[in-house]
């Protein structure tokens, strides 16, 4: 399947993935070798995991899915793994992806096994988020990093100023509105200045979160968001 036609069957998929933000999945991914592996973490219900389950079969990659479904509203529990697995099989994606049921934070101490692409889209908080970024360790030098809700989130941005503006690790390459990728690399200054550009659009998505919580959404409208969800 192409890009198009699988971006069409993820429609009815509850999530906050944009068209181009799905876009980016899919191309790094493409540009994997025969036999790697993409860590997702976060799937709720498989938005997501469905783009890196297609794309990962037309190079000969695996998927490994890490996804604690929490139960309470904003996560679902057992019946949002219900709809994940549902979803997958719906896309004949079972012998692609392997869901590991767990938190990322705790299964990572322990994890043994290489991977070559990682997509976080866990747990929101700095430390959560942080320490998500060190399943990095099993990446090879150079491999990409991509991360949702990177200039949405008042935490995942804090953690990308700590551990990417001012750390040796990672260097940005590029983002999709939220969505930002890395790569495993030691950046140089101009990388760096790179990430501080992209902080004023962090701050005017904090200013525009800040209105809807006041209940302000029409005047979000009128400063160009539509909708009642965060920016994304």
């Amino acid at each position: 399947m192409d890009f198009d036609h699988v971006w069409e069957s993820v429609a009815d998929i509850p999530g906050w993935l944009t068209e181009d933000q799905a876009r980016m999945l899919w191309d790094a991914v493409l540009r994997l070798e025969p036999g790697t592996t993409v860590l997702e973490i976060g799937s709720h219900q498989g938005r997501s995991t469905v783009i890196l389950g297609h794309a990962s079969r037309a190079v000969g990659a695996r998927v490994i899915a890490i996804d604690a479904f929490v139960d309470g509203k904003l996560f679902g529990g057992a019946s949002t793994r219900d709809l994940f697995e549902a979803n997958l099989a719906a896309a004949g994606l079972t012998d692609v992806v392997e869901l590991v049921v767990g938190y990322s934070t705790t299964l990572r101490p322990d994890w043994d096994r290489p991977i070559d692409l990682l997509y976080v889209d866990g747990k929101h908080d700095y430390w959560t988020y942080t320490d998500d970024l060190r399943w990095s360790d099993h990446l090879p030098a150079g491999g990409e990093i991509l991360v949702h809700d990177c200039y949405s989130s008042i935490g995942v941005t804090l953690g990308t100023i700590a551990k990417v503006l001012f750390g040796s690790r990672y260097t940005y390459l590029d983002r999709s509105r939220s969505m930002a990728r890395f790569i495993r690399s030691r950046p140089r200054f101009a990388d760096r200045l790179r990430v501080v550009a992209q902080l004023p659009w962090f701050s005017w998505n904090v200013f525009i979160k800040i209105l809807l919580r006041l209940r302000l959404r029409r005047v979000a409208g009128w400063l160009g968001h539509h909708g009642p969800y965060d920016p994304f």
